[in-house]
């Protein structure tokens, strides 16, 4: 008796193909397209009794939260009413193929100009969890920020258990004075900028602070719950400890990636991370409220805010009570030490990825490209008309691999795209330090930095393994790292100077966590794998604003693939561009002035360099 036709080899294939297909246009179907207007305005915020016009997003400070589910499309048209240039950026997602909607402003966009508009079209691939937006142009994300949540697909349940409510929690800094007078000020004497005046809660400093007690952000829970905090690090420049009086979270995500679940009285998040926690509340009314504080993690030499946000959290009053809440007993948490780097560490070697079939960590195994950064401060000479505040006189600069970054006037994917790139950026950044030292030991006497406006170039769906590594030049510091475009996997870190002989032994290549922006350790280094998979150029630099003025920034350029879905989508219509020439990109074919054949020997220069140095390294 012959075998049933149903189940032959070619009608399983088929079948399975049709049913993977109608899945997909299912999926699709279900996703939605939803539409976002940012009018960027001044508005009068009273806040410290100092009242400020700041530039602000319909009003709102902080600006509207975004909702979407996983594989939405969103449009979002920001439409700019002041004088300054504006740019947004919506941190943390992957923009495949739509880099032109990334937002760094002369990175892969001009700004957008007064009386000018955008509109920001991506969708979101593969994500699900807690980003946010911020302006990303000089120091305007200071009021230019809001939560991005992005729900599961219909039907997809958490990995954790479903919580009774989910409230975002933003953490920002207040400053009396306008935030682009100050970091103005600072790049012209070299010196250090002023530090904020307050730390904020969803814009409210709170009552530790000088008239601010009606500024308090309030949790109000009810007894027996569970409820999701979507955390974020909105300030410019400080990394935040954070805790609940009385209270523990279960970590559950981070960057928008499920880890595995581990509970702690205290977390840190650095500017740019965000992190899901479950609260779960007390089971009866407990006759008291909990204060929820913040303050800064501190492993720089320079000033810094050195205060305490704190928000209340109440639990609501059964029925009948009589007691005022005002009177209830108020518990204080006990946060680490501003310097406690070893809290800090602990907290961060306890994230992993979940690594199980439904949410995998595709953790690249073989590596194609290596690279060695060092990251830090410096200085450069101080121009001989003036007197400079930096140290023994000179200007405070920071870099990569000794190169402060150059930023251009004209936007780097535009310039790459179009093939109009000469003189605009150099595609040979270095791969590893010119000059090897001991860098996490006794700095070199000589502490000036190099200039320019150099990249990476990456061949497409390349695997890089990238070690940052701090240096004590004008002393260790820790430096949050954010990388546009993709996440990454976090595969080791450490303290002292990386040795590549003994630490890629230990590296976790199994379920390291996954994120977008991570801190390299004070004195220390982070190892890094991603897989090159999108095509663009793409942003990294340390979230740190005061950093990113100095330099502490570089790009990496992707290639296009061989395939049509692998390759750049062209840039929108509605780009915008610069006021001396029209910056709209020629199409397909010898894109690159710098021609496709430079761009590879520079990618494959970059490999071979590498091999070499290291060759000699050992």
């Amino acid at each position: 008796m012959g075998a049933s036709p149903l189940l032959s080899p070619t009608f399983l294939a088929v079948f399975l193909l049709c049913f993977t297909t109608l899945l997909s246009l299912l999926e699709t179907a279900l996703a939605e397209t939803r539409h976002y207007k940012f009018d960027i305005k001044l508005q009068n915020v009273t806040r410290l009794c100092h009242t400020k016009s700041l530039v602000s997003v319909n009003g709102q400070f902080p600006g509207p939260r975004i909702v979407a589910r996983e594989g939405d499309r969103l449009l979002i048209k920001v439409v700019n009413h002041v004088h300054n240039n504006i740019s947004i950026h919506w941190h943390g997602i992957r923009q495949l193929r739509s880099g032109w909607a990334d937002g760094p402003a002369y990175i892969t966009q001009c700004p957008i100009q007064t009386g000018q508009s955008y509109v920001y079209n991506f969708t979101i691939v593969g994500q699900r969890g807690t980003l946010w937006w911020h302006a990303h142009i000089s120091w305007l994300r200071s009021t230019l920020y809001g939560p991005i949540i992005i729900l599961p697909k219909q039907g997809t349940p958490y990995p954790f258990v479903k919580p009774h409510k989910q409230v975002p929690i933003i953490f920002g800094e207040w400053f009396n004075a306008d935030t682009e007078a100050i970091i103005s000020q600072a790049l012209q004497t070299g010196g250090g900028p002023n530090v904020s005046d307050a730390y904020t809660i969803n814009g409210l400093p709170g009552p530790l602070y000088n008239c601010s007690a009606k500024d308090t952000f309030k949790l109000k829970v009810k007894p027996g719950k569970t409820y999701l905090l979507r955390l974020i690090n909105a300030a410019l420049n400080d990394e935040l400890f954070f805790s609940i009086a009385n209270h523990t979270f279960k970590v559950v995500e981070v960057d928008a990636i499920y880890v595995k679940p581990f509970e702690t009285e205290t977390l840190l998040i650095t500017p740019g991370q965000t992190t899901n926690v479950l609260l779960n509340t007390k089971s009866h009314y407990p006759s008291a409220r909990f204060l929820m504080n913040a303050r800064p993690y501190v492993t720089g030499l320079g000033t810094f805010d050195n205060s305490t946000i704190a928000g209340i959290l109440e639990y609501e009053k059964p029925p009948h009570s009589r007691v005022s809440t005002e009177k209830l007993r108020l518990f204080k948490p006990v946060l680490p030490p501003l310097n406690d780097t070893s809290f800090a560490t602990n907290f961060t070697n306890k994230l992993r990825s979940l690594a199980s079939a439904q949410f995998p960590a595709n953790v690249p195994q073989i590596v194609d490209k290596r690279f060695f950064f060092t990251v830090g401060l410096g200085t450069s000479p101080c121009q001989s008309n003036q007197t400079c505040q930096g140290p023994n006189g000179t200007m405070f600069q920071a870099s990569v691999n000794n190169i402060s970054f150059v930023m251009p006037t004209t936007a780097l994917l535009q310039s790459h795209y179009s093939g109009k790139s000469n003189g605009v950026y150099s595609p040979y950044f270095p791969i590893y330090p010119k000059i090897q030292f001991n860098y996490t030991g006794t700095p070199p006497n000589n502490t000036m930095v190099s200039n320019g406006t150099k990249l990476v170039v990456l061949p497409f769906n390349s695997s890089v393994e990238l070690i940052m590594q701090d240096t004590s030049i004008l002393g260790a510091e820790s430096h949050p790292l954010h990388l546009h475009g993709f996440n990454f996997f976090v595969v080791g870190q450490g303290f002292g100077n990386f040795d590549p002989n003994k630490d890629p032994a230990k590296f976790n290549l199994v379920d390291p966590v996954e994120r977008n922006t991570v801190g390299v350790p004070s004195g220390g280094w982070v190892a890094i794998r991603f897989l090159a998979d999108n095509p663009g150029v793409w942003f990294m630099h340390c979230h740190l604003e005061v950093h990113t003025s100095w330099g502490l920034k570089m790009a990496w350029i992707v290639l296009d693939g061989n395939l049509p879905n692998q390759k750049l989508l062209p840039p929108p219509a509605d780009l915008p561009k610069q006021k001396e020439e029209p910056l709209r990109s020629r199409s397909g074919k010898n894109r690159f002035d710098l021609s496709v054949k430079v761009l590879n020997e520079a990618a494959t220069t970059t490999a071979t360099t590498r091999r070499n140095s290291t060759a000699e390294e050992e």
